[in-house]
C-alpha cells in the first residue's frame, strides 16, 4: 500500500445525467422482465462505488486497485431519464483491512438513496487470475460428464 493516507470525513463525488442505459428498463433480459424506465438501483450503486473509489486513488500503488466488497443501500426515490444524479461518499474509517464509507445519491428533487459501503485494496493481477481460474473450472466441467451411468 502507498504511504499516503486518507482522512476520516474525506469526501468523494461522482455525477452523471441519467440516460436509458442507466435505467431499470435497460437491464431487462427478455420480454418477461418488465421494469420502469427510471434510474436503476444498480446504476445508483455503481455511482456510489465510483465516488468512494475516487477517495482511495491516492492510496493505490501501481498494479493495485480498490474493489467494492460490501453494500447496504436504500433506494428512496425514482429519477427519470435526463436528470443529473450526484453520488457522495464520505470516508468513515477502517475496519480491519476494509475501508468504510457512508454513501448517498441525490437528484434535483433531493435525496434518492443512502447507505454504507466497504472497499478493499487488491493486486490487479491477483484479481484477474482468480477470475480467469473460473474459466478453467467451467471448461473442466464441460469435459467431464457428470451424468449418472
Amino acid at each position: 500500500m502507498s504511504d499516503k493516507k486518507i482522512e476520516i470525513g474525506q469526501i468523494g463525488t461522482a455525477k452523471l445525467k441519467v440516460a436509458f442505459q442507466h435505467t431499470a428498463k435497460a437491464i431487462s433480459l427478455d420480454e418477461h422482465d418488465d421494469f420502469p424506465e427510471v434510474y436503476a438501483t444498480s446504476s445508483m450503486i455503481a455511482l456510489m462505488e465510483l465516488a468512494a473509489a475516487r477517495i482511495m486513488l491516492p492510496l493505490l500503488k501501481e498494479g493495485q486497485l480498490s474493489v467494492g466488497v460490501g453494500m447496504n443501500i436504500q433506494h428512496l426515490s425514482a429519477t427519470p431519464v435526463g436528470v443529473e444524479v450526484v453520488a457522495k461518499a464520505v470516508f468513515q474509517g477502517m475496519e480491519g483491512k476494509l475501508y468504510k464509507f457512508s454513501v448517498e445519491a441525490s437528484d434535483t428533487g433531493g435525496l434518492i438513496g443512502r447507505g454504507e459501503h466497504t472497499r478493499a485494496i487488491i493486486e490487479t493481477d491477483r484479481l484477474i487470475a482468480g477470475a480467469k481460474s473460473k474459466l478453467k473450472l467451467i471448461t473442466l466441467y464441460k469435459i467431464i460428464d457428470f451424468s449418472p451411468i
